[in-house]
């Protein structure tokens, strides 16, 4: 994407500096901005189980807001199912990349599904895993499976290299890992492709994009985010390609939130 030096700048709706007094300087948002969010551990924090995750206050309305500023410009990039997400956001219905980028909705009445893998001998192990030792949990997706063991960590090596062996036996599948869950999704699908499938379309096409993200699932969409001239948030502690840093969900929603009333004057 090629930016023109000797265009105008676009009035901020979030300055660099305006949280800088709490911590880190985070990226101007702007009216060129196209705005890309993971939910758990981003917008929300992360629960015990994922359909614990409780939605704070506020930030339906928020992102809805935010959203109209941007000319619809604000997308969800996650790993949840795209049912979830709406679920979760309600009555809110953004464009949305699900499933790490193997579901993705641009509009209303515009989805695209990849192609799904057979999942069936994944499926098989990740559920005998689960059977058989207390603190496993299983989740199922239309075109990946996770098998989560943040109430059994010491189980990680044991998951990781179950799923792993189901993956050989598998063509067309990756193996990712990320907060106390090992994932298996469809090949050269991730949230780097997915933002980048969006930046080509209106109305995030020749905008300046910005991802915030907390997993190292989330590394592909820093990494697709800033080769486009664009920034990428990471959210919380851990090594990151990212070039900004933000302490929690909290203080990105403050981010967001700032962004609105900035812009409105409130």
């Amino acid at each position: 994407m090629q930016i023109d030096p000797s265009a105008p700048s676009p009035s901020p709706l979030l300055t660099p500096g305006s949280l800088a007094a709490s911590g880190p300087v985070l990226p101007a948002v702007t009216q060129q901005t196209a705005l890309f969010l993971d939910f758990d551990g981003t917008l929300a924090e992360i629960a015990s189980q994922p359909e614990l995750v409780q939605v704070p206050k506020n930030l339906v309305e928020t992102l809805r807001h935010l959203a109209g500023r941007l000319d619809g410009a604000l997308a969800i990039v996650s790993g949840r199912r795209l049912a979830d997400l709406d679920g979760f956001l309600a009555p809110l219905l953004l464009p949305a990349a699900a499933e790490h980028g193997a579901v993705q909705r641009l509009s209303k009445d515009r989805t695209l599904h990849f192609a799904k893998p057979d999942l069936h001998d994944m499926a098989r192990v990740a559920l005998a895993l689960a059977a058989q030792h207390a603190g496993l949990h299983v989740e199922i997706k239309s075109a990946a499976i996770a098998l989560h063991y943040r109430h059994a960590p010491g189980l990680e090596t044991l998951c990781l290299e179950a799923m792993a062996e189901a993956v050989k036996r598998t063509p067309g599948v990756d193996l990712m890992q990320g907060k106390c869950v090992v994932e298996i999704k469809p090949a050269g699908v991730s949230k780097g492709t997915a933002i980048q499938s969006f930046m080509s379309q209106p109305p995030f096409a020749g905008r300046v994009p910005v991802f915030a993200g907390d997993d190292t699932t989330d590394e592909a969409g820093f990494t697709a985010v800033q080769a486009m001239g664009g920034q990428g948030i990471k959210v919380g502690a851990g090594d990151s390609l990212a070039e900004h840093r933000c302490a929690s969900p909290a203080r990105l929603r403050q981010w967001l939130q700032s962004a609105f009333e900035e812009r409105t004057g409130a």
